[in-house]
C-alpha cells in the first residue's frame, strides 16, 4: 500500500497487521480441518456433508489469500511459519479424531462461530478508519455467518435422519 494510504488509516497499521496474521491463522486452521474431516468423514450423509466442507475449505483458502494480500497491502509481511499458527490462532484446531459426522459438523460449527466473533471484532475495529479492510472483513464475516448456517442445517438434517431411525 502506498504511504498515502496508510497514512489517512484511522487506526495503528501495525496493531492491525497483528489482527490479520492471527485471523491468517485461523484461516489455515480452518482450511485444514475442513478439508481433512471431508476425508475422514464417516456415517449417515457423509457424501453431503463432505461436499460442505470441500467447499467451505475452499472459501477458507480464499479468506487467507485475502488476508494475505491485505497484510502486504498494509507494509507487513503475512505468517511465514506454519509453527506460528497455533500461538496466534484465536480459534485454533480440533483435530478430527472421531470421524463421526455429527462430531465433524459439532467442531466445525465451533469454529465458524469463533470466526464470526474474530471478524466481528475486526469490522468494529476498522470502521469508518479504513474502508478497504472494512470491505475484505465484511466480505469474510458473510461467508463465515453462510458457513455456520450451512452446517447447521447440514447438522439439523442429520438429527431429523437420526430420529426416524
Amino acid at each position: 500500500m502506498g504511504t498515502k494510504g496508510i497514512e489517512i488509516l484511522g487506526i495503528n497499521a501495525e496493531e492491525l497487521i497483528a489482527k490479520l496474521n492471527r485471523a491468517l491463522a485461523d484461516e489455515w486452521f480452518a482450511y485444514y480441518q475442513y478439508w481433512v474431516g471431508a476425508k475422514v468423514i464417516k456415517g449417515p450423509m457423509r457424501e453431503v456433508a463432505a461436499a460442505e466442507l470441500i467447499e467451505h475449505a475452499a472459501d477458507e483458502l480464499r479468506h487467507a489469500d485475502m488476508l494475505s494480500s491485505r497484510i502486504v497491502q498494509l507494509g507487513g509481511t503475512p505468517i511465514l511459519s506454519p509453527a506460528e499458527w497455533e500461538k496466534l490462532s484465536h480459534c485454533s484446531y480440533e483435530a478430527p479424531a472421531d470421524p463421526f459426522v455429527k462430531k465433524i459438523l459439532e467442531q466445525n460449527i465451533k469454529g465458524e462461530q469463533c470466526a464470526i466473533q474474530v471478524y466481528n471484532d475486526i469490522l468494529q475495529m476498522v470502521k469508518d478508519k479504513d474502508p478497504v479492510t472494512y470491505s475484505i472483513v465484511l466480505q469474510i464475516l458473510t461467508d463465515e455467518i453462510e458457513h455456520e448456517d450451512d452446517l447447521q442445517a447440514v447438522m439439523e438434517d442429520f438429527e431429523l435422519l437420526q430420529r426416524k431411525d
